[in-house]
């Protein structure tokens, strides 16, 4: 079962995450052309919960960094900016479903619940397009995608690379789960 956990970060935690996100923030601004730093960390001091999901994404490995901003709702969008998959999200399946469908070798959990758990969702196929347009990602790992429910239905999932400078979409069981496999995650604050 999914683990509860308390969904907030110390005083200490909070300084340093602020810290890290600034540092990203400044050192890659590519990814975020016209946007300004003050106005993201004002929403982030008023979001304590978005907070907590910003840690997770960077204890896990995920380098979260902001990528966009949604002029209708006013809300800065964070992704998993690591080079590769986020090394303490990799060696999961799908969902749960396929994780209760395993009979062996089952892994400790499964993507779908460690991204709900984290308070964030997990990448679709447009999404992780537009990141590889920021960078290059996964090139040597790979990421699970959101998965259309009926491709879902019929046992399968979707994972997505970059080898030889080229965004690939891939399909497999839902239940397999590699050492180089993980998700990358989105947040909007």
């Amino acid at each position: 079962m999914a683990k509860k956990t308390s969904r907030s970060v110390s005083p200490a935690q909070q300084k340093q995450l602020l810290t890290q996100l600034k540092s990203r923030f400044e050192k890659n601004m590519h990814r975020h052309q016209g946007l300004a730093w003050t106005k993201i960390q004002a929403r982030l001091d008023s979001s304590p919960g978005k907070l907590w999901s910003l840690h997770e994404m960077e204890r896990t490995g995920g380098k979260p960094d902001v990528v966009g901003y949604d002029k209708k709702t006013g809300e800065f969008i964070f992704v998993d900016c690591s080079p590769e998959s986020p090394e303490g999200r990799r060696s999961l399946c799908y969902d749960r479903e396929a994780l209760d469908s395993r009979k062996e070798n089952k892994p400790a959990n499964n993507a779908l619940e460690v991204a709900a758990n984290m308070g964030i969702e997990i990448l679709d196929e447009t999404q992780y397009r537009e990141l590889q347009k920021l960078g290059k990602f996964d090139a040597k790992t790979s990421s699970w995608i959101k998965t259309p429910a009926a491709i879902r239905k019929l046992g399968g999932s979707l994972f997505m690379d970059f080898r030889y400078d080229t965004v690939f979409l891939y399909h497999n069981g839902a239940s397999s789960y590699y050492a180089a496999r993980g998700f990358r995650g989105s947040l909007r604050v």
